[in-house]
């Protein structure tokens, strides 16, 4: 959406804490024997109190409140019970809501407790591209030009990027216009930054996969050639000076 009013920039920035905060919350919640569904009850639980609703439940029918990732998998995890987080296990968690009609998306993946499985860098990585990719963005800019720069710097720390999941603008629903802000160099997207507008930028850094593909539960996917994959995101606004980290209260 692109802002119009100080109603709708009020509304955006409540709808963007909320997430945020609920995302933080969520990662200081879950610990090692714990289950996915437990956490994402504790994350709908938090959604509730701020009078909000789940996203991805509202607008997909998702069987969860939020989704949520272990290791392998890369995003659209389903939270079931019998997915138990133990120590060093590399977990993503994406909280999408909606409130009073506006709504806002964000995301992280993070190390459970000791890094077992050497995968830091990884995720190191993911938040430093996101925030080179945030402090690049200004109006008018092609949008192909941050997915190049993602691809790049992915490449000089020793990874690939996940090719068939973007970051998307957000506000007046989930998903809207421009509705692909890619990770990789495309040259056919011509679309631009518009000043005020509102996306959800995300970084999908790969150890070995170019590609997600989805499981025979029809939600979660996984890479196409294996490794794991780090995912951070924003809700961003659009200024004439650097993008405005809507959701900065999430720790990112």
């Amino acid at each position: 959406m692109v802002i119009k009013t100080e109603e709708e920039l009020i509304k955006i920035k409540k709808v963007s804490e909320i997430v945020g905060i609920t995302l933080k919350k969520m990662q200081e919640y879950a610990k090692p024997g714990m289950s996915a569904k437990e956490l994402d009850e504790y994350g709908g639980k938090l959604l509730k109190e701020f009078g909000a609703q789940s996203a991805p439940r509202l607008a997909y029918n998702f069987p969860g409140n939020t989704c949520i990732c272990i290791n392998k998998e890369v995003a659209h995890g389903i939270p079931t019970e019998n997915k138990i987080f133990q120590e060093g296990d590399l977990i993503n968690i994406d909280v999408s809501a909606e409130y009073q009609g506006f709504w806002a998306d964000n995301g992280a993946s993070f190390i459970l407790g000791k890094d077992l499985q050497n995968l830091s860098p990884l995720v190191e990585t993911s938040k430093r591209i996101l925030h080179m990719a945030i402090q690049r963005i200004r109006p008018g800019m092609k949008i192909n030009e941050i997915g190049k720069l993602i691809e790049t710097e992915a490449k000089k720390a020793g990874y690939r990027v996940i090719r068939n999941l973007v970051g998307h603008g957000v506000g007046n629903s989930l998903h809207e216009p421009p509705r692909e802000i890619p990770n990789f160099y495309d040259r056919l997207n011509t679309q631009r930054f518009a000043k005020n507008s509102v996306i959800a930028l995300e970084t999908f850094i790969s150890t070995h996969s170019n590609y997600a593909k989805e499981l025979n539960d029809g939600w979660t996917l996984v890479g196409d050639l294996g490794g794991f994959v780090a995912q951070h995101e924003h809700t961003l606004l659009i200024t004439d000076k650097q993008p405005e980290i809507l959701t900065y209260m999430n720790g990112i």
